[in-house]
């Protein structure tokens, strides 16, 4: 769920502007799931770029106080998110720790890097929700050791539908500060897109798995 629709544009205007997403409906990408698909998204661009990295930080902080207050702690997805993360628990001066995939195979064979005590609350942080399996997977090891996490915030969503039943079975509420829908559309009105074009990009989200670029 978008909170913010003016945050929403302005964050998919400055992803679209520094390549953090790249639309290419006529020569697209291939997921690692083997997904075909017109659009590819890596916002760890972002922190390459103080201005913008700093615009993310600020809105993520704000949403974090304005859904949640304040947690005891913020939590990162590793790897993805450990960086916008740590920007943002610095900006609220509070706890950052990360959270693994899967535990370590070495040393102290931890999945949760930092200090987190059980029954204190946390915001999971995340860069980029598709299906929603990896950062879940975060959540369910964040229960494991009895925190309490009181939502998470991503900076964007391609909004799958798989993504808000996974989300709805594992009881975590999910925020974002942009969307696939605010994206096309800013990329519409600012004529990063053709018509034909966003015609491809509209057909690609109504069933992503089965899409092929004819």
């Amino acid at each position: 769920m978008v909170l913010d629709k003016n945050t929403a544009k302005k964050t998919a205007e400055l992803l679209l502007q520094i390549n953090a997403i790249k639309l290419k409906p006529e020569n697209p990408f291939t997921w690692a799931s083997g997904w075909k698909s017109p659009i590819y998204c890596d916002n760890r661009i972002l922190l390459s770029y103080p201005i913008i990295r700093n615009y993310i930080r600020d809105e993520m902080a704000k949403q974090v106080e304005q859904l949640y207050g304040k947690p005891d702690c913020i939590v990162g997805v590793a790897t993805g998110a450990i960086g916008i993360g740590a920007l943002v628990a610095d900006k609220l001066n509070l706890p950052f720790v990360y959270v693994r995939p899967e535990p370590k195979s070495h040393g102290r064979q931890n999945q949760i890097e930092g200090h987190l005590e059980a029954h204190q609350t946390v915001v999971v942080i995340e860069d980029l929700i598709s299906t929603g399996k990896s950062s879940l997977n975060a959540v369910d090891a964040l229960r494991a050791v009895d925190a309490k996490v009181k939502g998470m915030l991503a900076v964007f969503t391609y909004g799958f539908e798989t993504a808000a039943n996974n989300f709805k079975e594992k009881n975590t509420e999910l925020h974002t500060l942009s969307s696939y829908e605010f994206l096309i559309e800013q990329a519409s009105d600012t004529g990063y897109v053709k018509d034909e074009q966003l015609v491809t990009l509209m057909e690609w989200r109504k069933d992503p798995s089965t899409w092929t670029n004819k």
